[in-house]
């Protein structure tokens, strides 16, 4: 069992924080025997997707969230608010994000190591795309968060994290962070050779893997952070069937509004609702802590997120609860006993990893990038179609003359910016999709607390040039030569 070595000592983080791999601990990557088929390389594939979520951290960062002055304090939540490094190791931290990731890619490499060894190599195709596209996937969402965010003048040295491509038959292997540059390139070299791969008919619920649309959705976004906007439309164009992202976007204004709290937590995160391109089950406590953590959806925030809009009509989204409890039902935690009698276990919460919406908006950003203002204030208008309350073309529908006026600015391309960025903030609440977008642009965060009488008590700011911007490399890590990210 050459894998387990490795990734139990150096990527589950400390010893104390082990139970984040227990899962992947309990499965035998490398029994070579069990792997005697492309179905069972299928079910390996399984596990090639990181059971963690980075939610609670992304979105407590960002400037999603508010000290509502009441309310759980937990660090995943605490931490970031302040700007401080995540002392928790557990579920939703950083660190178990990290070891979750590299346990992911570990199971990745492993089954393109079976792919490339087998006598029969072209009934492994399919799998090997998946595995290809999955390797990508964990090491992109890896040096985002635990690197500097990609920037052409600095890229090719700014270091980067380590891009593991072999299983490993040592206990403790030195790694090298690589740099920025370097590991972009190889996740577009894997990106580019599996995507074509894929087959979308050897999976039961292609949804739970990287089928083709969920693919292309993860190539849009990837070129849309190197700036490559051409190669964005090429394949945002390719998410929604026959190019028409109509029917797969959310029904928030129609369907939604019809829905009772259970009945749309249940159904946000289904496989079965067209806008979720790819999802993950994730270990997480977010789903019973999102809406009551102290740092969140407070007054300030609900009301500058779901207030005043360019359509000059009202959001369709329901903002449930009161003032302290603030939250739309977009998160579910289903509870997976440790047997049929225990009453231990351990809580779980689906998450969309890509959805019709983000791709949509990547296909507005390049065409604005690209000056097509056009196609990009259609596909706005599109999306606001499905989003505003009452929606009446003649009454909501984005014209230059509104983007003018709401934003102050006499440039069309600045207005369509303006209201892409703010729609995805409100889109993607209680998702950390915010902090992306934070990175991206440099957008500074300012987070205010309040202290007992309710009285600002400190407030602090996350400039463009934080090193806080960038999540800390677990010290255990250090194991295996990877220097931390400065402070």
């Amino acid at each position: 069992m050459k894998i387990i070595k490795i990734y139990g000592y150096i990527f589950c983080g400390t010893f104390t924080v082990l139970s984040s791999c227990s899962k992947f601990l309990e499965k035998d990557p490398d029994n070579r025997a069990s792997l005697s088929s492309p179905e069972k390389v299928s079910q390996l594939l399984a596990t090639a997707y990181p059971d963690a979520s980075y939610v609670v951290f992304a979105e407590s960062i960002s400037d999603n969230v508010g000290d509502k002055g009441m309310g759980e304090v937990v660090p995943a939540n605490r931490d970031p608010f302040f700007f401080e490094d995540v002392k928790d190791i557990e579920e939703d931290s950083p660190e178990f994000y990290w070891a979750a990731c590299y346990a992911a890619i570990a199971a990745a490499n492993q089954a393109l190591e079976v792919c490339n060894t087998v006598p029969d190599p072209e009934r492994y195709t399919a799998q090997r795309g998946e595995a290809l596209v999955a390797r990508a996937y964990s090491h992109f969402m890896l040096v985002n968060f635990f690197a500097k965010f990609y920037d052409i003048n600095t890229a090719t040295s700014d270091p980067g994290i380590p891009y593991v491509t072999d299983p490993e038959s040592v206990v403790i292997k030195q790694y090298d962070r690589k740099t920025v540059d370097d590991v972009y390139k190889l996740i577009e070299k894997d990106l580019q050779e599996g995507l074509p791969l894929l087959d979308d008919n050897i999976y039961s619920v292609p949804k739970y893997h990287f089928n083709k649309a969920a693919a292309h959705a993860f190539a849009a976004r990837y070129y849309l952070f190197r700036q490559e906007y051409d190669s964005v439309l090429v394949h945002a164009n390719q998410v929604a069937p026959a190019n028409n992202f109509l029917p797969i976007l959310r029904p928030v204004n129609s369907t939604y509004l019809n829905l009772q709290y259970a009945d749309l937590a249940a159904r946000y995160a289904k496989a079965t609702e067209s806008a979720n391109l790819l999802l993950a089950e994730t270990k997480s406590l977010w789903g019973r802590q999102f809406a009551s953590v102290r740092y969140g959806l407070n007054n300030e925030v609900r009301n500058y997120l779901f207030g005043y809009n360019v359509t000059g009509g009202s959001w369709a989204w329901r903002v449930f609860g009161q003032s302290g409890y603030y939250n739309i039902p977009k998160i579910n935690e289903y509870f997976v006993k440790a047997s049929v009698n225990a009453e231990i276990g351990q809580p779980y919460v689906m998450v969309p990893l890509f959805t019709a919406e983000e791709a949509l908006f990547n296909r507005v950003e390049a065409n604005i990038m690209l000056g097509n203002t056009t196609p990009a204030l259609e596909d706005l208008n599109l999306y606001a179609s499905t989003r505003i309350r009452g929606y009446d073309a003649a009454s909501h529908t984005i014209t230059p003359d509104k983007l003018n006026f709401f934003y102050g600015t006499s440039n069309l391309e600045v207005g369509l910016l303006y209201a892409l960025l703010d729609f995805k903030q409100t889109e993607f609440v209680h998702e950390g999709m915010r902090w992306f977008d934070i990175l991206r642009y440099q957008i500074p965060v300012s987070h205010v607390s309040l202290g007992p009488n309710g009285q600002v008590s400190q407030t602090m700011e996350l400039d463009a040039d934080s090193p806080y911007r960038v999540f800390q490399i677990p010290a255990s890590a250090s194991l295996s030569g990877i220097e931390e990210n400065p402070r």
